[in-house]
């Protein structure tokens, strides 16, 4: 893992290389924002006007590069793709100002290792940078990435933070369906008998890890 002048921090895996994003890659990272769940916040998700495009995804990432922090691209060094982002950013939400581990893949390279192989990288990044502790969050309906942080050697610390979701209306049977195999799910708490609820009161939930 090193960091390279002019290019930012490039981390390499087994599997992975963790690097800066080049411009070309927009197009992957507006597949991540088209693929979110409904119950993310809008403003985590594309909008009516189909913002953000990829010209405005192509801006930023001119913008922030090069970058020695941040959200790194995450490329599979068998096939060469960019399947999703990898890093730390400074989200204001941890305690003392500690940066936050970040991750998100596409949809059709989950269940393979992938998550908890970046986030492992980024980890012993900090680690060797001199960072003593990271913190992370995640939504309660978000079972994969909490296994990921678990893996990882974060712990929750018992903090919450509640937030209006702004998925579609849920029912019963919704949640029930989501309830199979992935723990609670706060549309089956929030559902009961026959009413629909217009969106979901969710919570995020704090966990961070000590870097020894």
């Amino acid at each position: 893992m090193t960091a390279v002048p002019g290019r930012g921090v490039v981390l390499e895996t087994e599997r992975l290389l963790l690097r800066p994003w080049r411009v070309a890659e927009a197009v992957v990272q507006r597949e991540v924002w088209a693929e979110r769940d409904p119950r993310v916040p809008k403003h985590r998700r594309i909008d009516e006007d189909g913002h953000p495009t990829v010209a405005e995804l192509e801006d930023a990432i001119r913008k922030h590069q090069p970058s020695s922090t941040g959200l790194l691209a995450v490329e599979r060094k068998a096939a060469g793709d960019v399947i999703g982002y990898c890093g730390l950013v400074d989200s204001g939400r941890g305690p003392d100002g500690e940066p936050e581990l970040a991750f998100e893949l596409l949809r059709r390279t989950w269940g393979q290792g992938y998550a908890t192989e970046a986030a492992s990288a980024v980890l012993e990044w900090a680690r060797s940078s001199g960072y003593a502790r990271l913190s992370a969050t995640v939504w309660d309906w978000n079972t994969a990435s909490r296994r990921v942080l678990a893996k990882v050697g974060f712990t929750e610390t018992g903090g919450r933070r509640w937030t209006r979701c702004a998925g579609p209306p849920c029912s019963p049977r919704a949640g029930s369906d989501r309830q199979r195999g992935q723990g609670p799910d706060p549309c089956r708490m929030a559902c009961t008998g026959m009413r629909r609820w217009p969106s979901l009161c969710s919570r995020s939930w704090w966990r961070n890890v000590e870097i020894r």
